[in-house]
């Protein structure tokens, strides 16, 4: 019987390191740019949370992005042209991603207290291993550290699938996926925690969905702020709890905690 939340999986960009999730947008932005492509805040963050290869073929297959593919081209986007603009992604990616993932505030903190409790940490994402590594690397050397961490390219997949989150269920031999909770910024980690029969928590102000880093959150009004934030949280309505940052996390596990005895 499960009786109550065993380990915490938790996504990167927008959860644990890098507010507003900038580096992601940054590199997609540039590679289409170089094609003649202006990408809107909008088409970069739509897809955001699912593997970089899949998240570029989404945008170029968009109406108006395919339009203007075909305008500049003289083709229709095929599969090679994700291909090339996937292989032109990475070079980008790494040169910005140490930079921008920067451990958001009170993550160290929050983590070693779930631990205390006995609960185990992993972390999914959308970036390849290599990406993954750099993000682990420099995660560490500011106190987080998960204890498993998993990308696409371990899995054959990535998120919305489960797959991901359920290699973390048989690493940590959990009693049952129903004791993992999955923290994330996206639609597609809230999608990634329901098909692998996990509790979803979203992320809402450090995140993808408000999109600034906390300098510029932090200069915005706060009329300016609440208003970024419901749109925010209308946009993760199908999480099963949403939260400002993970520092939050604590009182919801309580709950998911109450929920599973009933159960």
């Amino acid at each position: 019987m499960v009786k109550q939340v065993e380990a915490v999986i938790f996504d990167w960009a927008g959860t644990t390191v890098d507010h507003g999730s900038l580096a992601p947008v940054k590199a997609v932005t540039e590679v289409f740019a170089r094609h003649g492509i202006q990408l809107s805040a909008a088409d970069a963050r739509r897809d955001m949370g699912i593997y970089k290869k899949d998240h570029i073929r989404n945008i170029l297959n968009t109406p108006p992005i395919a339009s203007a593919w075909l305008a500049n081209k003289g083709a229709p986007p095929n599969e090679a042209d994700v291909e090339t603009l996937f292989a032109q992604f990475i070079p980008l990616q790494f040169e910005v991603l140490e930079a921008y993932s920067i451990v958001i505030s009170g993550v160290p903190q929050t983590v070693d207290r779930l631990r205390s409790r006995g609960l185990k940490i992993a972390s999914t994402t959308g970036y390849t291993r290599p990406m993954l590594d750099i993000l682990l690397a420099s995660a560490h050397k500011s106190g987080y550290s998960p204890d498993y961490s998993l990308c696409p390219d371990d899995v054959g997949g990535g998120r919305p699938h489960p797959w991901m989150c359920l290699r973390i269920a048989l690493e940590f031999k959990l009693s049952s996926v129903a004791c993992a909770v999955k923290v994330g910024d996206t639609a597609s980690d809230i999608e990634e925690a329901h098909n692998a029969g996990m509790w979803a928590v979203g992320v809402v102000n450090t995140g993808n969905e408000v999109g600034v880093s906390a300098a510029e959150l932090s200069a915005l009004s706060s009329a300016e702020r609440e208003k970024k934030f419901d749109q925010a949280r209308q946009r993760l309505h199908a999480a099963d709890y949403l939260i400002d940052d993970i520092t939050a996390i604590e009182p919801v596990l309580e709950k998911i905690n109450t929920r599973l005895v009933k159960l």
